[in-house]
């Protein structure tokens, strides 16, 4: 890993300042849902992943996603558990690949795969076991939505940013950039 610079943990707490804000929100709304109508706190999965994959996308640095998920979970402190599960989750198909590629699919993989193991470990919860079938397939379909859905708002929002030029100092900087490989800078031309 690169030197961990000001810019990168700086980056690091304005999205994760910024996604606590949304959490906080998300998590409340979540709880009245499950009280009232559970199967609609299952389609909110996903904005838990929103924070940690934009700090991914935009830094594409090992850990990113966990330290936003972190600090997501200080700004909305009774979900810092919830914060920082679900930003494990939106960077494990980075950990897999030990940060050596940062493919969009591996934002996706990770969360249909929370999305499936999210109801299997929340089955008590949500009495799944009781449901019939139809209804299960159901939840389980709601849950993958909502964590692709969130995945994808966060690719958007963090391309955006990019391309307006926010936290380039903080990114992961290509093997071109350091003169390293094939590029399209300077340094990069062999």
């Amino acid at each position: 890993m690169n030197r961990v610079t000001t810019a990168f943990l700086l980056t690091c707490a304005a999205i994760g300042v910024a996604g606590g804000v949304l959490l906080w929100g998300a998590g409340w709304a979540s709880t009245v849902l499950f009280a009232t109508v559970p199967f609609a706190s299952a389609a909110l999965a996903g904005l838990w992943l929103l924070p940690a994959t934009v700090a991914l996308r935009l830094l594409e640095r090992p850990l990113a996603g966990i330290l936003v998920g972190v600090l997501s979970g200080l700004v909305v402190f009774p979900f810092i558990g919830a914060a920082i599960w679900w930003a494990f989750f939106a960077e494990l198909a980075f950990i897999v690949a030990l940060y050596r590629s940062w493919r969009t699919w591996q934002y996706y993989a990770g969360a249909v795969f929370v999305g499936l193991i999210y109801p299997v470990l929340a089955a008590a919860s949500f009495d799944l076991w009781s449901m019939p079938v139809w209804a299960l397939v159901g939840f389980f379909a709601l849950t993958v939505a909502g964590c692709v859905a969130g995945v994808a708002l966060g690719i958007l929002i963090a391309d955006r940013l990019k391309r307006a030029g926010v936290a380039r100092v903080a990114r992961r900087r290509s093997l071109a950039g350091r003169g390293l490989g094939r590029g399209d800078g300077p340094a990069g031309q062999h």
